[in-house]
């Protein structure tokens, strides 16, 4: 996989997009992956998450906020359609869609792997490696299970606690950082 780079500059705009996950459900938006982010490395994050949002309505919702021109789009989104057993096909065809409207819009996709809750060892769901594949971007896919099998990291069996949300951040700025996404 060959994935374009893109330095994150001081002026540069970062879209967290999601659900729940990235809303910071649990501990409150301040306490939000995208809050840890931000503090961590003093780069303007807009935190676009909606508790309980479904990805057909993420994705009803996704180009208005293009509007802001983000750099980099953080796209953590899913476990609602998952939890709730929708249409995995669905959930596809609308990340494949918010994915290509990012990248319409110039730019960069970091997709972040949520976890097959039903699935014993809450392994990433198939359809976040396929996409990332398919759409040459920038998969994480390891925190979220992670944050999923450990007590000390999470609130519930979906959303991590304040301890969790800090390790997100990290998990992304190191990720972001090694791809050479900063300088």
């Amino acid at each position: 996989m060959h994935i374009k780079l893109l330095k994150i500059k001081d002026e540069s705009v970062i879209l967290a997009f999601g659900d729940s996950l990235t809303n910071g459900f649990g501990v409150g938006y301040e306490c939000s992956y995208p809050q840890y982010f931000e503090k961590k490395t003093e780069l303007e994050i807009i935190n676009a998450g909606v508790d309980g949002e479904f990805s057909h309505a993420g994705l009803s919702r996704l180009p208005e906020l293009l509007l802001y021109k983000p750099d980099l789009v953080i796209l953590c989104h899913g476990a609602n359609d998952i939890l709730c057993k929708l249409s995995i096909q669905m959930l596809k065809s609308n990340m494949l869609a918010m994915i290509k409207l990012i990248k319409d819009s110039g730019a960069k996709v970091l997709l972040i792997g949520v976890p097959d809750y039903y699935d014993y060892a809450h392994e990433v769901h198939k359809i976040y490696i396929d996409t990332a594949e398919e759409m040459d971007i920038l998969l994480e896919n390891k925190v979220l299970k992670k944050i999923t099998l450990d007590d000390f990291l999470r609130n519930d069996a979906v959303h991590p606690n304040e301890i969790g949300y800090e390790k997100m951040a990290d998990t992304f700025i190191e990720l972001l950082s090694s791809n050479k996404y900063f300088g």
